[in-house]
């Protein structure tokens, strides 16, 4: 992974994560281990390259390091925290976000891959030479601005192939297929996100996903670790958080924007959620700078 860690290092000089110039492509540094960082996680392929890093789904813990990459399958509410990092030897990490339109055009080109029809929304798989060589030259490829436009594509298809092919074939092959169980649960999450201020019934989520009450909550269950009101809860208090932050909203303005009711309700939550009340949080965070990405 040598080859990779150098790549991603003289991309990334600077602790924080960096977008490249192509769309759906980016590099995490930190010179030292970070705090439990919440986030929205998208649909992406993860693959550090020096370091360690902990993710947490709900109160399910997924450690990894250069020996692994993780593949987050929808959109998930995760804790992430680096745990192995030093200025000598920074944790260095790069994110490709994944395409269910590309995954469902080389599934058109590939028989049926066994798996599971419902697993969790997030997985840890041993990294391979094929994906670790293409992503690096993904990256060596920024190198190269006047190529991008025709070799980027190839190569972010061939990602995708690698994951396709590999020992989470079935898990990836459900994000392309439109009538997976898992995107019924995206289909769902979409809905949760949209309107994540609002309050909802299990019915009405079940008709957006296609599927029974009772089906809806135990694979939704199964794709995030958290009911459909856990989950929305985890969107609303994350978005508070943005609004203090970014937006300098005091705390019962950010609860009311999201959906609380309750000033006591919500400090509660989130106090729970991030380990203090809402306004000495944003506070803390004011004063620490800017915040790490969980990545």
């Amino acid at each position: 992974m040598d080859h990779l860690a150098a790549l991603i290092a003289r991309h990334a000089p600077q602790d924080g994560m960096h977008d490249m110039p192509v769309p759906g492509l980016a590099v995490i540094r930190y010179g030292a281990p970070t705090d439990r960082v919440p986030v929205l996680h998208q649909p992406a392929v993860c693959i550090i390259a020096q370091g360690a890093k902990v993710v947490m789904l709900a109160e399910e813990a997924f450690r990894y390091d250069s020996a692994s990459h993780l593949v987050v399958s929808v959109d998930l509410p995760l804790t992430g925290q680096v745990v192995e990092a030093t200025p000598e030897q920074p944790y260095l990490c790069v994110r490709v976000d994944l395409d269910p339109a590309l995954l469902r055009e080389l599934m058109l080109q590939r028989p049926p891959a066994a798996g599971a029809e419902t697993s969790r929304g997030l997985h840890l798989s041993r990294n391979t030479p094929e994906l670790t060589d293409a992503v690096a030259r993904f990256l060596r490829l920024m190198d190269r601005p006047q190529d991008v436009e025709v070799l980027a594509p190839i190569i972010r298809r061939e990602i995708h192939y690698w994951l396709l092919t590999g020992d989470q074939a079935g898990v990836v092959r459900q994000i392309g297929a439109p009538d997976s169980r898992l995107s019924q649960i995206s289909r769902a999450i979409a809905w949760i996100r949209a309107n994540f201020d609002q309050p909802f019934s299990i019915e009405r989520i079940s008709h957006e996903a296609r599927m029974s009450p009772s089906a809806l909550h135990h694979h939704f269950k199964a794709v995030t670790a958290m009911s459909p009101l856990q989950y929305q809860k985890q969107i609303r208090l994350q978005e508070a958080r943005r609004l203090m932050l970014g937006e300098a909203a005091d705390a019962q303005a950010a609860g009311f924007q999201v959906g609380y009711e309750s000033p006591s309700q919500f400090s509660r939550e989130y106090a729970r959620l991030f380990g203090a009340p809402p306004a000495r949080d944003a506070a803390r965070l004011r004063a620490s700078g800017p915040m790490p990405v969980a990545v």
